[in-house]
């Protein structure tokens, strides 16, 4: 299985303070599973992340974003990240917020 490490390793640090975080090899990439829930994964050149469906749409149109695309059907609520769109911190920090407030929701249900 190839994935950015380098990527996998910033995810765990901002991850870090979270009491419930689990690393699974899946999708050919290094899934984090908060509070048993996909949130984020390392993939060979991208981030993937779980966020709100609402806010999809604009979300999917910033640069190096893509929608996860499985078996011909595109995820809406998951999204691709290009690492080189990822060097910025606060743009690192954005994405793991977003995906941090949608798996928020998904426990309070």
């Amino acid at each position: 299985m190839a994935f950015s490490k380098e990527l996998a390793q910033r995810i765990r640090k901002a991850l870090e303070h979270l009491p419930r975080v689990e690393e699974k090899k899946m999708f050919g990439s290094l899934a984090f599973m908060v509070n048993g829930k996909l949130c984020l994964t390392a993939g060979p050149s991208r981030m993937m992340c779980r966020i709100d469906s609402v806010l999809y749409e604009h979300e999917i149109k910033k640069d190096g974003c893509t929608a996860v695309v499985m078996r011909g059907r595109a995820y809406k609520g998951y999204l691709h990240i290009q690492e080189e769109n990822l060097s910025n911190e606060s743009d690192f920090d954005h994405w793991i917020k977003l995906a941090l407030d949608f798996n928020e929701q998904l426990i309070s249900k």
